[in-house]
């Protein structure tokens, strides 16, 4: 089994290598000079050409944007599906991307009339801070909604999420209406997904939130190992099961929030990783943890290289790329799921 996930892991580092390589160089901005001459250049001189702006203000930020932001999303996903043990389990499919893109979407349309009331700090990140509240608020509700006596039922969990996609579809749709034309293109933004927004500072913030939330998730690989017994054998193992729900639900809301206030909607990242590796490692968290941060960076990044190159140099909804691919992945589990029924 060791030799087993070196060589997967060597071979997601070569995926990896290859994947940050093209996306440095491909685009609707051809370089003219190679790329360690311009950083070179610029090192020396501190003072922007055209290529250093290009490399340095746009590629670089945006391609750590889509590391960590696919890395937050495959970790997420994995987790909840410890936790609930079902791979049906991610967070677009329970509601809480939805939910963390409806309160954003208030704000935007509505935050005129209380966010001069507000301090600077806050008016800059009341984007981020909403849409972890709506994750937040969503997963409890979806949690809640779906367990009784400490049990989750799974179908109860589904159809809570398709509810709450629903309700929340229907007031964006609402706000969608009553905006102005700016603030159309934002919620548009949102609904489909972009990493075009990414800079420095918002990259910086992604960062910090997806490695703080991965640093606990990473933790949780034995307490869900045990959790595939049942609630009650993970508890005589000694774990404290609500605990680490809670814990989960909080930190998974946190990290999605933080992905969905500066990305917008990119779903099925948190469907589709998590099943392709149990394929291979089977429902060992252990190892599933950390390979999903490294394969979730690897096709984020790869399916964000796509989007901004396949129709240059206008650029794809990355959203609209994910959903292509998770959704015969989706159908695929649906499929296995009736044979073995």
């Amino acid at each position: 089994m060791q030799n087993k996930i070196a060589a997967y892991k060597y071979s997601i580092g070569i995926f990896l290598i290859i994947a940050l390589v093209a996306a440095l160089y491909l685009g609707a901005y051809d370089f003219e000079k190679p790329i360690i001459t311009t950083i070179n250049e610029y090192l020396h001189t501190k003072e922007h050409t055209t290529d250093s702006y290009v490399l340095i203000e746009l590629r670089l930020p945006r391609i750590l944007m889509a590391l960590f932001t696919g890395a937050g999303l495959a970790i997420c996903g994995t987790s909840l599906q410890g936790l609930f043990k079902n791979p049906l389990a991610s967070p677009d499919l329970i509601g809480i991307t939805s939910g963390s893109v409806l309160f954003p979407a208030i704000t935007i349309v509505l935050g005129n009339h209380f966010i001069d009331w507000l301090p600077a700090f806050f008016k800059y990140a009341l984007l981020s801070i909403m849409s972890f509240i709506g994750a937040l608020l969503t997963m409890i509700f979806v949690y809640r909604m779906a367990t009784t006596n400490g049990k989750t039922n799974i179908l109860i969990l589904l159809l809570s999420g398709v509810a709450i996609t629903a309700l929340t579809g229907a007031v964006t749709g609402f706000l969608t209406y009553i905006s102005t034309e700016e603030e159309l293109r934002n919620l548009t933004f949102w609904s489909l997904g972009s990493l075009a927004g990414a800079n420095w500072w918002k990259t910086f913030i992604v960062i910090l939130f997806v490695s703080i939330g991965s640093f606990f998730l990473l933790k949780k690989g034995k307490v869900l190992n045990a959790l595939m017994l049942g609630e009650k054998e993970a508890a005589h193992l000694g774990f404290d099961i609500e605990h680490t729900k809670k814990q989960i639900i909080i930190i998974v809301a946190f990290v999605v929030g933080s992905v969905v206030a500066f990305n917008g909607t990119i779903g099925f990242i948190g469907l589709v990783i998590p099943y392709i590796l149990r394929f291979v490692f089977k429902s060992n968290y252990n190892i599933l943890l950390p390979l999903s941060i490294i394969l979730g960076a690897v096709v984020l990044l790869i399916a964000d290289t796509v989007s901004r190159t396949i129709v240059s140099p206008a650029e794809l909804p990355i959203g609209i790329l994910t959903a292509i691919m998770g959704a015969p992945v989706f159908i695929s589990i649906l499929i296995n799921y009736k044979r073995k029924m």
